[in-house]
């Protein structure tokens, strides 16, 4: 009897060890979901008087069952709830305030598990918000201001048409949205309209692609390259001065026919357009179609009574700087890594060039051509310096081209690059090159131009561009290349 009541013990005690078993299996395959999780957004400013909009995101295992909402001065409401049974979603509550100071709205989300988790917006309530970034949709149609500490970002082409003024405050950061062919952004100066664009030397204006991270009181970029272009458009300005061409006034290139603001031209010789000083312009050239890109800087029948000092173009997938006809002078320009021409001049430009540097060119360091129309203009070039790099050429010129170049350095030339052409039209002075050793000056500047030339060691030269009104705001200086100048 005792034996078989110890059989019977021991298949009991099997039993139960199996029964145990089976349940610890069945524990593990099916635990509980994890709780649910909510992110906390942001904090934010928010102008009193006024209600906003508040999104915490969240994930449920569990599926999700509901929400809560806890308000501190304010009240909130839950205007986008999650969805039954979602395992991740957004929860959106509109928020209004009662008082200026510190404010909260806390979630607290509940799964069908009865699990809860919570997070927090906290706020601060002001009487006006501050907008740190503009988005810029619409042509400017009466005067209007970008104010320092601010970005603006242009979403389209963007004309200030006649009688508009647009005043740039020191510092300020312009930003072009991507877009090609049509939908390339820029910023477009009308006959009629004006620019006030006056950075300084702490606070240079910067124009640049939607894509670069720099913000206002910064001079490098802290993500791009000083040589990718084509990211947006550029800076066009267009005026009423004389240009030679077979019309007074015509279709400035960048800009479609349909936009009647792209015309330039005109017979006020002393036409005004504004002030543009200590801006840098970065990044641009977008393609418009095919083989059309939109210059650094584009002056078209731009007048002398318009200043411009103090520019830097920096990668800028077409030229650096262009002039169509007009009258407008230029001092102290900088021109790096340009995808064409560092300097272009067509329609018989009448102003002067003084101060300048070139960087490494796509293609010509100069294209300087001749009068397209009857009208005849000559402009100056004085004063720079000329790193050629990878240009495909020193200076081209056509046979009727009109210009004075005095007082030019160029280094860094390689075999192939040449000054082309000797024209009628042609007056130089007091040029200085450093050449690859043994190379002879006829080699590179040909047609006679090695007359007005003398071959110099590199860094003994004595003439070429006053380096130093080019330091502390300009990228170019600050980044150290201009350091073999």
């Amino acid at each position: 009897m005792k034996k078989l009541n110890l059989n019977m013990l021991a298949v009991l005690m099997a039993a139960l060890t199996l029964t145990f078993s089976f349940v610890a299996c069945s524990d593990d395959d099916d635990p509980t979901p994890q709780g649910p999780k909510v992110s906390s957004p942001n904090n934010q400013d928010i102008a009193l008087g006024n209600a906003v909009d508040i999104s915490f995101a969240f994930t449920a295992e569990g599926g999700f069952k509901s929400s809560a909402v806890l308000a501190d001065n304010g009240s909130a409401v839950i205007k986008t709830d999650g969805i039954a049974g979602a395992n991740t979603g957004e929860i959106v509550l509109t928020f209004t305030p009662t008082a200026n100071g510190a404010a909260s709205v806390k979630l607290t989300v509940t799964d069908n598990n009865e699990q809860t988790d919570d997070a927090t917006a906290v706020l601060n309530v002001v009487d006006e918000v501050i907008e740190l970034t503009i988005y810029v949709d619409a042509n400017i149609t009466e005067d209007a201001r970008w104010e320092s500490g601010k970005t603006y970002v242009l979403q389209s082409r963007i004309a200030v048409v006649s009688g508009a003024t647009l005043t740039i405050e020191p510092g300020v950061i312009i930003k072009g949205e991507a877009g090609t062919g049509a939908n390339a952004t820029a910023l477009l100066i009308a006959r009629g309209g004006k620019i006030m664009a006056e950075g300084t030397a702490d606070a240079p204006i910067i124009f640049t692609s939607g894509a670069d991270e720099i913000e206002p009181g910064q001079i490098e970029s802290p993500n791009l390259d000083p040589d990718l272009n084509g990211l947006w458009g550029g800076l066009i300005v267009l005026g009423n001065a004389p240009i030679s061409a077979d019309a007074e006034s015509v279709q400035i290139e960048g800009i479609p026919p349909s936009d009647q603001n792209g015309l330039y031209g005109g017979t006020l010789a002393n036409d005004n357009s504004g002030v543009i000083k200590y801006v840098s312009i970065r990044h641009g050239g977008a393609n418009i179609g095919e083989g059309n890109e939109i210059n650094g800087l584009t002056l078209g029948g731009v007048g002398s009574g318009t200043i411009i000092e103090n520019i830097e173009i920096v990668a800028n997938q077409d030229d650096g700087i262009e002039w169509f006809g007009g009258t407008v002078n230029v001092t102290n320009a900088i021109v790096w890594n340009t995808g064409d021409d560092a300097i272009d001049t067509d329609q018989s430009w009448g102003g002067i060039l003084d101060n300048f540097i070139v960087v490494n060119p796509g293609d010509e360091c100069f294209e300087l051509d001749g009068p397209e129309g009857t009208m005849e203009a000559g402009h100056i070039l004085r004063n720079g310096s000329v790193y050629a790099g990878n240009a495909e050429g020193l200076v081209d010129l056509d046979d009727n081209s009109i210009v004075e170049m005095h007082n030019i350095y160029f280094f860094g030339v390689a075999e192939g690059q040449d000054f082309d052409l000797n024209p009628t039209g042609l007056v130089a002075s007091a040029f200085e090159a450093t050449l690859p050793e043994g190379a002879l000056l006829s080699d590179y500047f040909k047609d006679g131009t090695d007359a007005f030339v003398i071959l110099v060691p590199e860094g003994q030269n004595t003439v070429g561009a006053d380096v130093a009104a080019f330091q502390s705001w300009s990228w170019a200086a600050v980044s150290g290349n201009l350091s073999g100048f």
